[in-house]
């Protein structure tokens, strides 16, 4: 017997936590997000929840948890986009049609209440959260910390009750810059001078953000304004960004471009990959947690590329090149085993671009679904 509950209690919503980290048991390559964090979605005052209308469902198959989601309806997003969607996220389901078409029948039930007509999924509160189902390549692949990972038959799962492809993301590994580097350096030291650009890099995170996080989140606005599903920075989405970044970030893996006006044009923001250390820790915070975690921050073997931009007007003024020249010198003064590059639109060419200057694996595919409800 199947059984869908909404999560109301806080025995619930311990099983809607803990249902993934169960159903992952000893998984090499899933990666949780960290239980601190994760448990903030149920709080009253979550950052999202002045945007978006938000509902809980667990999955009950002779009284043992067998499945969860969420839906969200993004409101803010869908005046941007003029559409009347209700996104599905955190869906984690055993092997079972019943099950996860049971799960899906109650978000959309949900959906079409709230006068919504299309479910899309997985999509989370915001480009910020994890998105898309993996489903080609990468299920032997240990996730990025900013990503999903999933087993192969969500794929069923998904399209079995409905759903089409709306988007994919491709994910990349990075080796190193291919051709004559010493070339591309001094092609973007030309157009640096030919433009009035300069690179900058901070050296503490409290610098950076000092100096330029309301630029920063200025330009990610305006690079991220076309690209799929986004919504526009709330004060409240800056400052859950700011203690992330210095939660993790380091600032030599920060590069930006600025004009002579001390306004940022382009950007990077790298990581060191945590991936091992989270899955490890299953998204508890302990003392081996954090001993494990400072050591990858200092000497990381891989780096996360978490964010890349250019702003419109500056596409076709040698910007890419010379952030380039700056990954060259990066690679060539961290020595990591690899980039690995997060989720980047399949239609996203001017992003795709850059990659043809790289030795590379094309090694994970995602996808977000739709369906008219």
């Amino acid at each position: 017997m199947i059984t869908i509950k909404e999560v109301t209690t806080a025995k619930e919503r311990r099983e809607f936590l803990k249902f993934p980290i169960k159903l992952y048991e000893n998984n090499p390559y899933y990666v949780p997000a960290l239980n601190i964090d994760e448990k903030k979605i149920f709080n009253k005052d979550y950052v999202y929840n002045s945007t978006c209308d938000v509902v809980f469902y667990l999955a009950y198959k002779d009284g043992e948890v067998a499945g969860r989601i969420s839906g969200i309806i993004q409101r803010a997003a869908n005046e941007k986009w003029k559409q009347k969607r209700v996104r599905f996220t955190r869906f984690d389901c055993i092997d079972d049609q019943n099950v996860a078409n049971a799960l899906f029948d109650k978000v959309t039930e949900w959906g079409r209440s709230k006068g919504m007509t299309e479910a899309v999924g997985p999509l989370g509160y915001s480009d910020l959260e994890r998105e898309g189902l993996l489903i080609e390549r990468g299920f032997d692949k240990i996730a990025t910390y900013e990503e999903n990972y999933n087993y192969e038959y969500y794929q069923k799962l998904i399209e079995n009750y409905g759903f089409i492809k709306d988007v994919d993301w491709m994910e990349y590994k990075l080796y190193r810059l291919i051709g004559d580097i010493d070339k591309m350096k001094r092609i973007s030291n030309m157009m640096l001078e030919k433009y009035g650009l300069r690179l900058v890099q901070e050296k503490t995170i409290k610098g950076f953000i000092k100096k330029y996080i309301k630029g920063f989140f200025g330009i990610i606005d305006a690079t991220y304004e076309r690209i799929y599903g986004t919504v526009p920075f709330t004060d409240e989405m800056m400052k859950m960004m700011i203690d992330n970044f210095i939660m993790i970030a380091r600032a030599k893996d920060i590069i930006l471009v600025m004009d002579k006006n001390d306004r940022i044009v382009g950007f990077s923001i790298l990581f060191p990959s945590i991936s091992k250390v989270v899955n490890k820790s299953r998204g508890r915070i302990t003392l081996p947690f954090l001993i494990e975690f400072l050591k990858t921050k200092r000497h990381p073997e891989v780096i996360d590329l978490g964010l890349i931009g250019v702003l419109p007007e500056y596409e076709s003024k040698g910007v890419a090149t010379a952030m380039l020249g700056a990954f060259a010198d990066y690679l060539d003064r961290e020595k990591p085993q690899y980039l690995e590059t997060n989720l980047m639109l399949e239609e996203n060419n001017h992003i795709l671009n850059l990659m043809k200057h790289f030795e590379k694996d094309y090694h994970k595919r995602k996808r977000c679904y739709k369906k008219d409800i």
